[in-house]
């Protein structure tokens, strides 16, 4: 393989610099959380934030890729049970370990976990860095994204319900700050798609600046209510463990399931990675729409587990990247198809964009 295209591999494990600037909002809702007046003029503004986020999300997705990438429906098929089947099954097991590791708050949270979609950005990162089949890992996060939008409420509603507190209105406001903002956002994108690829950079800010807002709002709404006297170290310990353990399953399960279905070494490692993944970037508006005052304990387990499955995840990657590769597969070489994917992170940054997702 050509060495140019080798990607450049971290020499250490990646923290999030995203997760740094969450946990810094965090700090400052704990200092200084809005309440009275400023609380409401503060929801407001995380109300409009969340409608502006989806809008781009409807925006920037090609419909058209996600569709016609559906031809490889067994891949697909496959990512989207582990995202929506698998995982929301390890997650109802874990009930059985409150009261003893978990308190049924956390619970609730590493629930809501297992039911969010799949990254986009990160799956495409270490997929390429592994020499994966990048072409199926950007449909495999983008359709989980698309399915995300109806399929975590009415699995928010199915698992969870009004055992922490979501209501029927709570379903009035996905449709009106997520579900109708993100068809607009697919309705005008032929006439605005241009011009938001043209300005990502700028785009990105608004997406993390509006992401923090929210964070800062549930955060806040969680003070005034008292949730976080809740939470011990004792049971953050507990949460991290039951986490670990969820990663570890998710990553074997992906990775010997696909080989037992006949998949190909760049299909394995695109299911290991969209599927074992959920996105923190979709998951923080969801909670705060669905969850109220109870969004802060509600997200907690997905803020630790998005920063736990970078770390995991690069350690997979650059080991999948040192794998010999079958010389010829069915129309091409996968070591062709490989080197693109190093190429592409090589030019793109994609490591880099992956902790944002």
């Amino acid at each position: 393989m050509n060495r140019r295209l080798t990607p450049r591999l971290p020499s250490r494990l990646p923290v999030d610099p995203y997760i740094l600037a969450i946990l810094g909002t965090v700090g400052l809702a704990a200092l200084l959380p809005a309440s009275g007046h400023a609380a409401r003029a503060a929801g407001g503004a995380s109300t409009g934030a969340v409608a502006l986020l989806f809008f781009l999300y409807g925006a920037k997705l090609s419909t058209r890729e996600a569709v016609d990438g559906l031809k490889h429906w067994r891949l697909h098929g496959t990512v989207v049970l582990c995202t929506f089947a698998v995982f929301p099954l390890l997650g109802l097991a874990a009930g059985g370990l409150v009261p003893y590791l978990l308190t049924p708050q956390l619970q609730t949270g590493l629930l809501f976990l297992c039911l969010v979609p799949s990254t986009v950005q990160s799956s495409i990162a270490f997929t390429s860095i592994a020499r994966g089949n990048v072409p199926a890992a950007i449909v495999a996060g983008s359709f989980s994204s698309l399915a995300g939008i109806v399929v975590t409420p009415l699995l928010v509603a199915l698992l969870i319900g009004g055992s922490a507190g979501v209501s029927a209105d709570a379903f009035v406001r996905i449709v009106a700050q997520l579900l109708l903002p993100f068809l607009a956002g697919q309705l005008v994108r032929r006439w605005i798609g241009g011009f938001l690829a043209r300005h990502k950079k700028v785009l990105g800010l608004v997406d993390r600046g509006s992401i923090l807002l929210v964070v800062y709002t549930a955060f806040s709404e969680g003070m005034v209510a008292g949730v976080w006297h809740q939470v011990t170290p004792a049971r953050l310990a507990g949460l991290l463990a039951v986490e670990a353990v969820l990663l570890a399953a998710m990553l074997s399960l992906t990775w010997f399931g696909a080989g037992r279905l006949g998949f190909a070494r760049g299909d394995r490692i695109a299911i290991q990675f969209a599927g074992s993944k959920k996105s923190l970037a979709a998951g923080l508006p969801m909670a705060s729409v669905l969850f109220g005052a109870h969004a802060s304990l509600a997200v907690l387990p997905l803020m630790l587990f998005h920063q736990m499955q970078l770390m995991v995840c690069t350690v997979i990657a650059k080991r999948r990247a040192k794998d010999p590769l079958p010389r010829v597969v069915a129309r091409g070489t996968e070591t062709g198809a490989a080197e693109t994917g190093a190429e592409e992170v090589v030019r793109t940054g994609a490591l880099t964009g992956a902790v944002r997702n």
